[in-house]
This record gives C-alpha cells, structure tokens and sequence, in this order.
C-alpha cells in the first residue's frame, strides 16, 4: 500500500507539472501562433513533466518524502522516459517534420528518410563518447548510464553557455555603473543628424534618377548592353552630373545613415535604462547586480582554478559551511537538523532559479526566430534542449547535496565519471563568460559618426 500511495503522489505531482508546461505552451510560446499539432503540445508539456519530476524527486530526497525503495524506482523509471523522449521521440518528430515540409518528398520517402536520419543521430550521439571520458560498451548501450553520460555532455554545454552569459549579462543590464550618461541634447543632436542625412539621400538619389532619365532621352537608340559596357569604361554623365560620382557618394550617406542610426537607438536605450534605473525595481536590481558581479568574479577565479590544478570539490557549500562554523566559529547547533533544512532551502532555489532562468531563455529564443512556419519544429528543439539541460542538471546538482542525500542518485546513475562533467562545465563556463565580457566591452565602444560626410 506504501508503494501504491508513493505512485499516487508522483502522479498527481507529474499531472500537475504537465498542467504547467501546457499552460506555458498556450499562454507564452505560442500566444501568437495558431497551435496546429496537439502532438506538439504533448510532447513538449511531457518533457516538461518529467524533467521537473527529476528535481521534486531532489527535494523528496533530502525531506525524506516517500519510501526509500519508491524514490529508487521513481528515479529509473523519470530518468529512462526522460531520456527515451530526448533520444527517440523528439528527434524522430523533429527529422518527420522537417522532412514533411519539404513538397517533393513523398510520404514513404519521408518515412524512409526519417528513421535513416534518426540512426544518423544515435550515432552521433553515441560517438561522442570517443574524444570524453565516458563509458565503454563494456557498461552496456542500452542503459540509462550509457544515455545520461552522453546526453549529459550537451546538457552541460548548453548550461554552462547560458551560465557564464548570464553571470555576465545580468550585471551589465541590472547596474547603473554600466548605463552611459545621456542627455536630452545628445539625443536631439543625433535626431537632427537622422534628418539631415535622410534629406541629402533623398536628394542624391533623385539627382541620380533625373540624371539618368535626361541621358536616357538624349540616347534613347543606344542599345542597353552597349551602354552598360560604356559605362564600365566612360564616365557616365549627363547635364554635367556625374552619376557615378553620384553612386558613391549615395553609398558614404547610406552607410552614415546606419550609423547614425543604430548610435541613435543605443542613445534612447541608454535613456530608456537611466528612467528605469532611478525606479524602485530599478534600484533592487542595481543592488542584485553587485552581488552577482561579485559572484561572476569568484566563479571566474574559481574555474581558473579547477581546471590549472584539476581540482573538484569534495563536500557540498552546505557542510562545508556548517563545519566552518561549528569547528572555526564555536557555534553550537544541531549538524544534522541545519543540513537538512539549508540544504532544502539551498536545492530549492537552485531548482527555482533554473526552472525560472531557461524558460525566460526559451521564450526569447523562441520569439527571436520563430514563424508560423517554422514555430512546431522550433518548439521541439526547445524541447529537446530542455530535457537535456534538465537531465544534465540533476547530475551537477548532486554535487552541491550532502553525501547522505546523494545515495539513491548515485546508484541510479551508476559509474558514471562525475568529476569530468564539473570540469567541463568550468571550462565551457570560462570561455563563454570571457567571451561574453569581450563581446560587451566592444559594443559599448561609441559608433563614430563623421560630420565632414554632410557637406
């Protein structure tokens, strides 16, 4: 009866997390679009179901909810639907679709090449394993150690790019310190600069076009390949207008006008971002993106570390931190009361934050690229990655849980080489924080705009 009683909870529990990706489905990804396959709907809300089944059965495990042998089998059975989703169906539908939307295949040739492109990415996948230390054949193929092991490594990717972009793009957008000074001025400065540059354009360009209308009714019995190879070699000039002299001088203004353009735009952001930043919100935010500037530079500092002396953490931040406390500090509290509830309250927010960080990821990405067209087989990938993400997650959050909360996910995850993957969410880490901070530091240099180009 135990059992029965677990299963009802998990159930109930996946009903309620499928309600929600259903809900995020309608009322966010495809509020603009007209849903044209329920299967769509039902894959995605599935894979949203069983990814955060993986951290509820995190939480259940360090509460101590459900039976000890119920949690174990809810673990095999998440994990295998999980990766059955991200490894068969998703891709199948993924290949299906694509191919269906191509007119001259016909529907056997769709299925054919269906199934010949879901062996080539099994395969793929399964090759990644080569350069990585992962597991042999000799561990079997068909297990949920061989199918994490090699999800997990784009899983992690995926993570550790968004990561280290958003380590440092939330303090750039969040602090006053980055928001350049602008004044009404400037921005009337560069408008008028808009509308000058718009009015010498105009007027070249109906130079040209007058121009080339009075040649063409002084020579209207000259062939027009004949005058097109006269023009590559004379100058081409009517009324005493040089109308490639002309041409040149349209493409400089065409060329000031986008950068007058684009300076302007940045302008009204900056503006834009000054308002907001006197607000309230604006203000938390200000103070939220200290913190995390600081924690971008000891994590940056930290993977530095890790990976020059190939160094992982052995114990969790939690009792690591109650040790520090206990046995540096003098504190006298209950070790196993306070590991227990701060690391429930540690996991939760880990959970929150990583639930909440890639569906607002999701939907820009999402609205960024999509169509009407394309809006079902980009909602697949989406979900393709958020199961990978999910399920790569579970194995880097086991690191920050104590070692007696650990037991059942490392049995279930098998021999698995947890070390390689922290080490290569440091390196991915790194290289997409740094290459963040790059790219950032090149766009706010200020676009130049050359006044002598006006006259």
């Amino acid at each position: 009866m135990a059992f029965l009683g677990d299963c009802v909870i998990v159930f109930v529990s996946q009903m309620i997390f499928f309600a929600g990706g259903w809900l995020f489905f309608n009322k966010e990804l495809f509020k603009h679009y007209e849903i044209r396959h329920i299967s769509v709907q039902l894959i995605f809300s599935s894979t949203f179901a069983l990814s955060i089944t993986m951290f509820e059965l995190i939480i259940f495990e360090i509460i101590d909810v459900l039976e000890s042998s119920s949690r174990y089998f809810h673990w095999r059975l998440g994990l295998t639907l999980l990766l059955f989703m991200t490894t068969a169906v998703i891709p199948i539908y993924i290949c299906y679709s694509v191919l269906h939307s191509i007119s001259f295949f016909s529907d056997r040739w769709v299925r054919i090449l269906t199934t010949f492109c879901w062996f080539v990415f099994l395969y793929g996948l399964w090759r990644i394993g080569e350069p990585f230390p992962l597991l042999s054949a000799s561990h079997g193929i068909f297990t949920i150690e061989q199918g994490v092991s090699r999800i997990s490594v784009i899983g992690v990717t995926v993570m550790a790019i968004l990561s280290g972009f958003g380590a440092v793009n939330y303090p750039y957008t969040s602090m006053a310190y980055f928001i350049k000074p602008v004044s009404r001025n400037d921005i009337i400065c560069f408008e008028r600069r808009l509308a000058l540059t718009v009015d010498m354009l105009t007027a070249k360009k109906r130079r040209i076009a007058l121009a080339v209308y009075n040649h063409n009714k002084l020579h209207p019995a000259k062939p027009r390949i004949w005058d097109m190879l006269t023009s590559a070699v004379q100058r081409n000039t009517s009324n005493g207008e040089d109308i490639n002299q002309l041409k040149q001088e349209v493409y400089g203004l065409e060329e000031l006008l986008r950068s007058v353009f684009l300076e302007l735009s940045s302008l009204k952001n900056m503006e834009e971002r000054q308002r907001w930043s006197q607000t309230l919100k604006g203000k938390y935010f200000n103070v939220l993106g200290h913190f995390f500037s600081v924690y971008c530079v000891y994590k940056i500092f930290m993977c530095c570390i890790n990976i020059i002396f190939d160094r992982v953490g052995r114990k969790d931040p939690v009792t690591r931190g109650l040790e520090i406390a206990i046995h540096w500090c003098g504190f006298d509290i209950d070790f196993a009361f306070w590991n227990q509830y701060i690391s429930f309250l540690l996991v939760g927010c880990i959970v929150v934050t990583s639930i909440r960080g890639l569906l607002l990821t999701l939907t820009k990405f999402f609205y960024r690229i999509s169509s009407s067209k394309s809006s079902n087989i980009i909602v697949l990938i989406l979900g393709q990655i958020m199961g990978m993400y999910f399920c790569s997650s579970v194995l880097l959050m086991r690191m920050n849980m104590p070692a007696e909360y650990r037991v059942i996910i490392t049995e279930v995850l098998g021999n698995l080489h947890f070390n390689f993957y922290h080490r290569w969410f440091d390196v991915i880490f790194l290289v997409s924080a740094l290459t963040t901070i790059i790219v950032l530091y090149l766009s706010r240099k200020p676009v130049r705009v050359d006044d002598s180009d006006l006259h």
